[in-house]
């Protein structure tokens, strides 16, 4: 669906038409009313414009002029978007902790990478017992709490001319992803990250 659009000459033949009839009120073009209509109608025409597009902003997902009023709601942006975040990743960061009802299952923190744009996996641990098949890891009891997201794609940041002094030569992993879900996770439980590539 297409937003309405109206033009400054339909707000002018509008404003013309709500005239009363009679002599003094005039639709010539060289009379007063109507230079008076050819003055207003761009106003209407912007004001139209605005209020039109503001059907598209209001939503978080398409927001681009309330984006820093969505932001200050929810408390963003924050150490997880990074330094310089696309608007891309800013809308998706505002959908996600709109959207998040809470939760700490498996298939809670999938959807909630993948409102973040990220297709993960999960991996769970368990400490070793007596019983278990020769070749499982071995772990002690803090494998009970351990669990492990898989990330099929990462990005690596290299060094640029021109970046500030000190920066790492290449950093690797996506750091939205790990600040929100190190952000969301069960208080007890140590997260780990695996970047396949």
């Amino acid at each position: 669906m297409s937003l309405p659009s109206f033009s400054a000459d339909a707000f002018r033949r509008a404003l013309l038409t709500l005239l009363p009839r009679g002599r003094v009120w005039s639709r010539e073009p060289d009379g007063i009313p109507s230079q008076i209509a050819s003055v207003w109608a761009p106003t209407y025409e912007r004001q139209s414009d605005r209020a039109a597009n503001l059907l598209v902003d209001a939503f978080p997902a398409t927001t681009t002029e309330l984006l820093t009023e969505w932001q200050e709601t929810l408390g963003l942006p924050d150490p997880c978007a990074g330094d310089n975040p696309t608007l891309a990743q800013q809308r998706l960061q505002i959908v996600s902790r709109l959207t998040n009802t809470g939760g700490c299952s498996i298939p809670y923190f999938v959807a909630f990478a993948a409102s973040l744009g990220y297709a993960i996996t999960i991996t769970e641990f368990t400490p070793s017992r007596f019983g278990n098949k020769f070749g499982m890891t071995f772990g002690g009891d803090d494998l009970a709490y351990t669990w492990q997201v898989n990330v099929p794609n990462f990005s690596i940041t290299r060094l640029t001319f021109g970046d500030q002094f000190g920066k790492p030569f290449a950093s690797w992993g996506d750091t939205v992803l790990q600040c929100e879900l190190t952000r969301v996770k069960p208080a007890h439980t140590v997260l780990l990250f695996n970047y396949e590539s």
